[in-house]
């Protein structure tokens, strides 16, 4: 008898074929996580999905009212006033963002001395940008005696209330944002280490020039991963929730131009107790998301080269 034939006839003496066992103990294994799946995460999706269409006010048990919470969107200025907020916080912060992080990834690729120690350091904010901590400083900073002002005293300049004026509250969320770069950047410095250095040489021989290296072999050669970062900070954009509810007050201020969807959604939720409502406002911001994501995909085709 070969080994082989001895090895599968062990294999279901033991209890069955190996690849079966195997699998019912992967099956075991993955249980836990089933099991939280279901019911943390696919159950709360449904029942929001189920409450979307009820009347409910987390006392009196939900009575359903159709598509009365949709139509409810359309007359909800607020509601609106949010989706702009939200809107230009995305659209302007994501850009920019990546915008630095690639900035400062490319110098990091450069072989700096004690790279490690950058990387970190540079990663850091993002790992602390959505805290508390981090929001109440930047309202320190950004207040009317706040470290900014100070600093512009020096050169007699005179400073404002930034988050106070309605004007220039949503600035200093944006720069927030754009502040915590440091995921995406140590994903493009990974992706900057995997393009082939020959490819560089070879466009230095033919005279091409830094700017021209940049555009026609970093940008294509990192645009799967530009498109990774960007589909992923335009979701966490979206969810932003800490930073306007701390910077604010919980309220969105001030005249409602800090008033991110999500805190809206909160307020409506756990403020008014309008929970069937905020269901239907989740949802919404879902689609949100989705759509956007197909739009970022569908346009991927037309910009994103894989080098296969």
């Amino acid at each position: 008898m070969s080994a082989l034939g001895e090895l599968q006839r062990l294999g279901t003496s033991k209890g069955g074929p190996p690849r079966k066992r195997d699998n019912k103990a992967a099956f075991l294994f993955l249980l836990p996580w089933f099991t939280g799946l279901l019911l943390i995460t696919a159950g709360p999706i449904v029942a929001s999905l189920a409450l979307s269409f009820t009347d409910y006010n987390l006392i009196q048990p939900p009575e359903f009212n159709g598509l009365e919470n949709v139509s409810r969107m359309f007359s909800d200025e607020r509601l609106h006033r949010s989706l702009g907020v939200t809107f230009v916080y995305v659209f302007v912060s994501v850009p920019l963002q990546l915008i630095a992080a690639l900035g400062l990834a490319i110098l990091l690729d450069r072989g700096l001395r004690g790279l490690a120690f950058y990387r970190s350091a540079f990663y850091l904010p993002s790992l602390l940008g959505s805290s508390v901590a981090i929001a109440v400083l930047w309202r320190q900073i950004f207040g009317a005696e706040g470290l900014l002002n100070q600093v512009l005293g020096i050169f007699g300049i005179a400073g404002k209330g930034w988050i106070s004026n309605p004007d220039t509250a949503l600035s200093t969320l944006i720069v927030l944002n754009v502040w915590t770069f440091g995921a995406p950047m140590v994903i493009f410095l990974a992706g900057l280490r995997q393009i082939p250095v020959m490819y560089y040489e070879a466009a230095s021989v033919d005279g091409a020039s830094r700017w021209t290296q940049f555009r026609r072999i970093t940008v294509p050669l990192l645009s799967p991963i530009i498109f990774f970062n960007l589909v992923l900070q335009i979701i966490h954009a979206f969810q932003s929730f800490t930073q306007a509810f701390v910077v604010s007050g919980g309220t969105g201020g001030p005249s409602d131009s800090t008033l991110f969807y999500t805190l809206y959604l909160y307020e409506r939720g756990f403020s008014r107790f309008d929970m069937g409502y905020a269901s239907a406002l989740a949802w919404l911001l879902l689609i949100i998301i989705a759509g956007l994501t197909a739009v970022n995909f569908w346009a991927a085709k037309r910009w994103v080269f894989y080098d296969d």
